[in-house]
């Protein structure tokens, strides 16, 4: 009996293991628990490492520093990976107005929790603490207590005391703001969803069709010119002169008044090229079958190690195997292929061609799914070395030199070698399955560290005064989101499922983003929310910081 107390409550590494592997395992099993059909998650493992440290659970504080900093770095580090190819073109594409929305909402929230702390006695750092909570960011908090012992050379444990007594309130006090939203603005659903069903006909990220040449204009015009002539981006994969067998267009093929041509574009581009060459007919990419004779169209992954990187025209796939690239597929969406497009492990190409050329093609490019699973963590682990590095630096010499520390450092890492890793041959693919697991245990580390080393004076300081901080957590989360809301609706005129996912992202709130998405019928909030997402990620690290340093 001795033994087991000595075991649980004492000390050494045996102890300090256990300890973290059964608060995770504890708030793992919790968070299964939904009220409403609403769970708060991996939070649970925080209120175990909260309920074991107030029972007397105690470990090092130098251990907990150690699993609180490295869970963190591994759960940032995993989010920018994931992100980082959506994050500069997210920027650059669309989305633009979405963004700056979300900007507006995160500043809102900053002032709002600043103008409580002048109108309260609540420490900055506490209301920063309780501000993170409020919008549901762990990344955040981080951030905020690395920035406080970067600043003061000490914890402060009011700061994920503040958070875990907000997070709740954060989680649900987005579904609510939503709901008044729905209210304020006289909000009819089943219009919002016929809006919503005509947009997302006119709105796919790829369009294909077919085209009968009727400008005689363009009679005799080679694809070459015609792409010069039109000015925009798009793939003439097939032509058939006079209804006979398809074959492939390259730059050089002639198109003659009369012919059917298949063309691969974005969206916005359709009536532009269909203007210039003709009028859409019905006829669908299955029906090219017909005239295509032996051609074939395949998707074909890459899993070429040495392609990662490589671009179309280095490749020269269509010179060298008299093929044609339709699109490319990469995390689901469809891009339309250009000569100087850099391929990366994981993307799925569409080509069509000669049965014996796309066999040649397959074996260049990989297609091998296995290869896919096989682990490439030399990436992982330079890019969190130099994360650190990076984060680690003084971006300000003063007095107490101002970094970005252990969460925003990685996560600007993680975010650039997503995006430009290949430019130095660095393999960035992982699949889904491996980048969450490192997500999950990360934040587990993260979580349960944090849980543990503040539940000791959690209970007092709740009952000495911090239940005012759920009411702190309500009007910053609730606030900012209710005025952006009304001003995107009446100033933009955005719908209302589009407001939502904008907003969720802005909160980086994945459980109001599936109300949403419940509401709308489909997944369309989401594509608002990734959209503004990565940006919001990395800014409320970076607004956590600058609020601490106010401290200087």
């Amino acid at each position: 009996m001795e033994f087991l107390n000595q075991f649980i409550f004492g000390e050494g590494i045996a102890h300090s293991i256990f300890v973290l592997a059964m608060t995770i395992a504890v708030g793992t099993l919790l968070a299964k628990i939904k009220v409403g059909g609403i769970s708060l998650g991996a939070t649970w493992i925080l209120f175990a490492g909260i309920v074991a440290s107030h029972f007397g659970m105690q470990l090092h504080t130098d251990t907990l520093n150690f699993v609180r900093d490295f869970g963190l770095t591994l759960f940032v580090f995993s989010i920018g990976l994931q992100i980082g190819p959506s994050f500069f073109s997210s920027l650059r594409h669309g989305g633009v107005r979405q963004m700056w929305l979300s900007i507006l909402t995160m500043i809102f929230g900053a002032v709002v929790a600043y103008l409580l702390f002048l109108a309260t006695d609540t420490p900055l750092q506490t209301m920063v603490g309780v501000m993170d909570g409020a919008v549901a960011n762990t990344p955040a908090m981080g951030a905020t207590q690395q920035a406080f012992l970067d600043l003061k050379g000490i914890d402060d444990r009011t700061i994920p005391m503040g958070f875990a007594v907000a997070y709740p309130v954060g989680v649900m006090a987005v579904i609510l703001a939503f709901m008044l939203l729905k209210a304020v603005l006289r909000i009819d659903i089943n219009k919002e969803r016929e809006t919503l069903a005509n947009k997302m006909a006119g709105n796919k990220l790829a369009s294909k069709f077919s085209i009968e040449v009727t400008n005689e204009q363009m009679d005799g015009k080679s694809v070459g010119e015609l792409r010069q002539i039109i000015a925009r981006q798009f793939v003439i994969s097939r032509i058939s002169h006079d209804g006979n067998k398809a074959f492939i267009a390259d730059a050089s093929s002639k198109v003659h008044r009369g012919d059917k041509i298949f063309v691969v574009c974005a969206a916005e581009d359709k009536e532009a090229i269909l203007a210039f060459l003709g009028r859409e007919i019905e006829m669908l990419e299955e029906e090219w079958g017909e005239f295509e004779g032996e051609l074939v169209s395949r998707r074909i992954v890459v899993t070429q190690p040495k392609i990662n990187g490589k671009r179309f025209i280095d490749l020269r796939l269509r010179t060298k195997y008299g093929i044609n690239i339709t699109r490319v597929n990469r995390a689901g969406v469809d891009i339309i292929p250009h000569q100087g497009m850099e391929l990366q492990l994981g993307d799925k190409v569409m080509v069509v061609g000669s049965e014996a050329a796309i066999n040649e093609v397959s074996k260049l490019l990989g297609n091998s799914l296995k290869k896919l699973h096989e682990p490439h963590i030399f990436t992982l682990f330079i890019g969190i070395a130099l994360g650190v590095l990076v984060g680690s630096i003084p971006l300000i010499d003063a007095p107490q030199p101002i970094k970005l520390g252990l969460a925003a450092g990685p996560m600007l890492m993680a975010i650039i070698i997503g995006r430009f890793g290949t430019h130095w041959h660095l393999i960035t693919y992982t699949t889904l399955s491996a980048n969450l697991m490192l997500r999950e245990v990360g934040l587990a580390m993260f979580l349960a560290s944090v849980g543990l080393a503040s539940g000791s004076g959690f209970v007092d300081a709740v009952a000495s005064g911090g239940y005012i901080w759920l009411l702190y957590a309500l009007i910053i989360a609730v606030v900012p989101l209710l005025i952006v809301g009304i001003y995107a609706r009446l100033r933009h005129k955005m719908d209302f499922f589009t407001i939502m996912g904008t907003l969720s992202g802005s909160m980086t709130n994945p459980i109001s983003l599936n109300y949403a998405n419940s509401m709308a019928g489909s997944d369309m909030p989401a594509i608002s929310y990734a959209t503004v997402y990565p940006l919001a990620m990395f800014l409320r690290v970076v607004i956590a910081q600058a609020m601490i340093l106010m401290l200087m």
